[in-house]
């Protein structure tokens, strides 16, 4: 649901359901790999396509669109009975959907700045970050020093330097962060999906008036309007339904592992999609960003 569809960091994947037959095993994990794969790519594609939208609708503008697709999605399958929810229940949905608002918008306005490759790279480092500081182990402290030092040289000062756009995606790192915590009290007190579409809804109603604005001031193409819906459906539909399937055969170590190579395709969907070519200590710094993910989820929990 964000440049990243939102799907789950690796301390809070949920646990892949058993497959019985060995031989059916094998091949339904194969399918969740490449399942994986074709959500990735329609993850960062779907960014790539919605930055073409940007001359006329702006992120903000891209951002709307992309709220309103979520919410019908999630509507869709969660059908969360918003009459029943209670007080208790209202409070981490709402903050759900500012967090959820607040994510795309700071990540699609970074990616506007600086590029596909660093935005999601610098917003990858909110789950890392969770999923570091869950954990109490050497090797995680060192995963720690990595990822951080990948940060500060993708950070590093130069001529062209846009620390604005940088802040913007260090913030959607930070709603990254908020929404899997987030997530978690919504997901044990409301049943199902229907947390996390009610807060898509209520992300999709508080972007209403942004869409009202635009159409009144700046009147959009159709061709704008077909990237933006393109980026809805490639970043968020996609790979929310995809995961619903990954995680069903594939198991939760792969998921999370997997998820480390966002960075990269987003590095590569901009580099060949966009022509946003980034220098070899850039590609370094992002290598370092996913290696520290990567030795985490590789070394063996005790």
């Amino acid at each position: 649901m964000h440049a990243a569809s939102v799907p789950a960091p690796p301390s809070t994947v949920p646990t892949a359901v058993p497959v019985s037959a060995p031989a059916s095993r094998g091949g339904r994990r194969l399918a969740g790999l490449a399942t994986m794969v074709g959500s990735g790519l329609s993850n960062q594609t779907g960014a790539a396509i919605g930055s073409l939208a940007f001359p006329v609708l702006g992120p903000t503008g891209v951002v709307a669109v992309r709220q309103y697709v979520a919410a019908l999605v999630l509507l869709a399958v969660g059908r969360p009975r918003l009459r029943s929810f209670t007080r208790r229940q209202w409070g981490p949905v709402l903050s759900l959907a500012l967090v959820f608002g607040t994510m795309n918008l700071s990540l699609y306005t970074a990616i506007d700045r600086i590029g596909l490759g660093l935005a999601v790279t610098l917003e990858f480092l909110g789950p890392l970050t969770i999923a570091l500081v869950a954990a109490r182990r050497r090797v995680d402290a060192c995963c720690a020093v990595i990822a951080a030092a990948g940060a500060v040289v993708l950070m590093r000062p130069q001529p062209s330097t846009d620390y604005p756009g940088m802040g913007l995606a260090l913030l959607a790192a930070a709603c990254w962060a908020s929404y899997i915590l987030l997530n978690g009290t919504v997901g044990r007190r409301v049943p199902g999906a229907q947390g996390s579409a009610a807060a898509a809804a209520v992300s999709a109603v508080l972007f209403l008036p942004v869409g009202v604005v635009l159409v009144l001031r700046h009147p959009p193409t159709a061709q704008s309007v077909g990237f933006a819906v393109a980026a809805g459906v490639l970043s968020s539909a996609v790979p929310y339904l995809a995961d619903l399937f990954t995680l069903r055969h594939v198991p939760a170590a792969a998921f999370g592992l997997f998820m480390s190579v966002n960075p990269v395709l987003a590095a590569l969907v901009g580099r060949f999609g966009l022509g946003q070519d980034l220098g070899l200590v850039d590609w370094s710094a992002i290598a370092a960003v996913v290696c520290a993910n990567a030795l985490s989820m590789l070394v063996p929990r005790r």
